[in-house]
């Protein structure tokens, strides 16, 4: 994973505020515009204007805007993009059209902030990341939006493990369950479609639970073994039942650098577990223990302790002195799933005005979709060991990298 680097040449000399436009206006678009609606109530960031929302529908798109605070909507993307007043493209359509916005976007000088996965396939995450690499280079931001990073309990397990508080890493379990489709009825979506969603459970979710072991240890993955299942082959559609051609389920180990081992599990049909990621991590000194649905607390087990006195004590992650927790409520006041966003566009913001690359980067999602990939071909041939290229083993994340 890439640390952040100086551009040459900083954005914060640019005359007046920024100029936002998001593409997509449905589940994540709905997120990112809360967070540019309120990110600048609480943080200190440059001045923009959301200036326009995308979308293909436009009455939707009309009425979204309206509701989020857009100034304007559309629904020809490549005319946004050419704007003079855009300078940031918000980009949380599908995967499948990750690569083309985002190249363009770049291409035409704009920052470009891009929903995870990075990309339906390593060869369009090549692409967006060569295109990335290009921009930067001319003071052009890009950043992939894996926002559990900005949870700051697990901004805080990040800190403990840099510290060296739980001595030398062993192995991490990463476990993220859903069970939204777990109706056998539950209609067809583009989520489900290959084509579209590049993969299921797999791309959707664990790539939120394989990004938090290497953010978390600060290594990057070698080698895999995957297994993928689909329990409910065909959902019904508008003309009638049609094919599901991605995975229900998805489980891997990982070999990582510095000899930790990892285990990844991801479902979205698990009953009963309606957004649940549990990250376990296990040192020599200590141990960590974090669940999404309780995400503002972080359990610690010392094992520097006397024995008599060992166990795990809950961290309630709210004090002024936790990663991004300065400027909300008074300590106890949690916090929810929505800030995390909201402290993403602080950090995309904050990257720009000082004109450093912000991470996650594009190199980070391409390495990513490399171990996406290399689990779908060891579940293609029987769960065989996969390893993932020398060049992208040697990538390694650096703790040193910040959020």
């Amino acid at each position: 994973m890439s640390t952040p680097a100086k551009t040459d040449q900083s954005p914060a000399s640019r005359q007046g505020p920024l100029g936002v436009a998001a593409i997509g206006y449905a589940f994540m678009g709905k997120a990112h515009s809360n967070a540019w609606r309120n990110v600048a109530s609480f943080f200190d960031v440059p001045a923009f204007e959301q200036k326009v929302l995308v979308g293909r529908d436009p009455e939707q798109v009309a009425e979204a805007a309206a509701r989020y605070g857009w100034a304007e909507y559309a629904t020809d993307w490549r005319a946004v993009i050419a704007r003079d007043d855009i300078h940031i493209v918000d980009i949380c359509a599908p995967g499948w059209m990750h690569a083309e916005i985002a190249i363009a976007a770049l291409e035409a000088g704009k920052h470009v902030l891009v929903e995870k996965p990075l990309a339906n396939t390593v060869a369009e995450a090549e692409l967006m990341t060569a295109a990335a690499v290009k921009a930067r280079a001319r003071g052009i931001q890009s950043m992939i939006g894996f926002n559990y990073r900005r949870v700051p309990a697990l901004a805080l397990a990040r800190e403990l493990i840099a510290e060296g508080r739980l001595g030398t890493i062993r192995h991490v379990r990463a476990a993220y369950m859903q069970d939204w489709l777990s109706d056998a009825e539950s209609p067809m979506t583009w989520r489900l479609r290959k084509e579209t969603a590049g993969s299921g459970a797999l791309g959707d979710i664990a790539s939120h639970a394989i990004d938090q072991i290497q953010y978390l240890t600060g290594e990057s993955v070698t080698e895999v073994t995957g297994t993928l299942r689909t329990f409910v082959s065909e959902r019904p559609g508008p003309a009638g039942l049609e094919e599901v051609t991605v995975d229900d389920a998805a489980w891997a180990t990982l070999g990582l650098t510095g000899g930790i081992g990892a285990s990844v599990e991801a479902s979205r049909m698990a009953m009963g577990q309606k957004n649940r990621l549990q990250i376990e991590v296990y040192g020599s000194k200590g141990t960590l223990l974090f669940d999404l649905e309780n995400l503002n607390e972080l359990n610690f087990m010392d094992a520097s302790a006397p024995v008599r006195e060992q166990g795990f004590r809950r961290i309630l992650v709210n004090e002024p002195e936790h990663p991004y927790m300065d400027v909300w409520w008074p300590q106890g006041h949690i916090i929810g799933w929505e800030h995390t966003f909201t402290h993403q566009i602080r950090d995309f913001l904050t990257a720009i005005q000082d004109g450093t690359a912000p991470v996650p980067s594009f190199e980070d999602g391409l390495e990513i979709q490399r171990v996406l990939a290399a689990i779908e071909t060891s579940a293609n041939n029987r769960s065989t060991l996969t390893a993932l290229s020398s060049s992208s083993a040697a990538s390694a994340p650096s703790l040193k990298a910040g959020v």
